[in-house]
C-alpha cells in the first residue's frame, strides 16, 4: 500500500530497484530511518512478492507499541493513506503527538553498535566501510556516526547516500556540511534543495547556491533569498558556473 507521501528511500522500494537482502533488513525493522520512512516502507512491504519479507513486515508492524503508533499518528503531517492504513487495523490517533518527530518506532538492531567501537582516523574508517556489503553500508548510513556519514555519503552506490538523508541522526549543521560538498552526487544537493524544513536554514541555502555541483536550475533559484553579502561573493567567484556568477553580478548591480 501506498504511504501517501514520498522521499527518495522510499522511491527506490517502489521502483524496485532494492536487492532482497536490504528489503529483508527493512521489513524486519534493523533498517531504522525516520518515523515517517519506516512505517511507510512496512506499508508497502507487508505487500512484498516475497512471503518471507511481507511476513517480517506484519510482524514487525504488531511489535510497534500500539501507544506510540497511535501518538505518531496524531501528527498533522501524517497522511490520510497512512491514517487509514492504520485504522484498519484498529489503531486510531492519540490526542497528543510525539515530542521525538524523527526516531524510528522500532529498531531491532537497537542493541548492536553498527559503528566502531574504538575511535579510529578516517584512512581506517574508510578501510573498514569498503569491506562492507551495499546492506550493511545502508544500516551504517541510518545508524553510524556523524564521521561515517560523511564517508557514506560520497558513496558511489546511490541507495547508500540517500540513506544518510535518512537517518534520524542526521543534524542540520551535518546537511549544511553535505551541501558544501562538490564530491557528492549532484542528485544528493537535489534532493537537500528539495527538502522544505532544510531549505529553512539559509546557512543550507548559501551552502548550496556556492556549490559548484549544484544544477543551475536549483542554484539560480536561490540567489533571489541571498543577501547582499553573499550575492558579492557569487559575483566573483570563478568555481560556480558562468550564468551564476553574472547573473549575481547582475543583481549586485541592480540593488545599488
Amino acid at each position: 500500500m501506498d504511504a501517501g507521501f514520498r522521499t527518495p528511500l522510499l522511491d527506490f522500494f517502489r521502483r524496485g530497484e532494492v536487492a532482497r537482502d536490504i528489503r529483508l533488513l527493512a521489513a524486519q525493522g534493523v533498517l531504522a530511518p525516520r518515523a515517517h520512512e519506516q512505517l511507510g516502507l512496512l506499508m508497502f512491504l507487508v505487500s512484498d512478492s516475497d512471503p518471507e519479507i511481507a511476513a517480517a513486515a506484519e510482524a514487525t508492524l504488531q511489535v510497534i507499541p500500539v501507544e506510540s503508533l497511535a501518538a505518531f499518528l496524531a501528527r498533522s503531517d501524517v497522511s490520510s493513506e497512512m491514517r487509514s492504513f492504520f485504522a484498519a487495523r484498529g489503531i486510531e490517533p492519540s490526542a497528543q503527538a510525539p515530542a521525538d518527530a524523527d526516531a524510528p518506532l522500532v529498531d531491532a538492531a537497537a542493541s548492536e553498535d553498527a559503528s566502531a567501537a574504538e575511535p579510529e582516523d578516517e584512512a581506517s574508517a574508510l578501510t573498514r566501510i569498503a569491506a562492507m556489503n551495499v546492506a550493511q553500508r545502508v544500516a551504517l548510513a541510518m545508524k553510524g556516526s556523524r564521521e561515517e556519514r560523511a564517508i557514506l555519503i560520497r558513496d558511489a552506490n546511490k541507495m547508500v547516500a540517500v540513506a544518510v538523508l535518512s537517518s534520524p541522526k542526521l543534524s542540520e549543521s551535518e546537511v549544511e556540511s553535505i551541501a558544501k560538498m562538490a564530491n557528492v552526487s549532484d542528485e544528493i544537493l537535489r534532493i537537500i534543495a528539495n527538502t522544505r524544513a532544510w531549505m529553512k536554514n539559509y546557512a543550507v541555502t548559501v551552502a548550496l547556491a556556492k556549490n559548484p555541483k549544484t544544477p543551475v536550475a536549483l542554484s539560480m533559484n536561490m540567489l533571489a533569498r541571498l543577501n547582499d553579502k553573499d550575492l558579492r561573493v557569487i559575483s566573483t567567484d570563478r568555481n560556480v558556473p558562468d550564468v551564476l556568477r553574472l547573473t549575481a553580478r547582475k543583481k549586485v548591480v541592480a540593488d545599488k
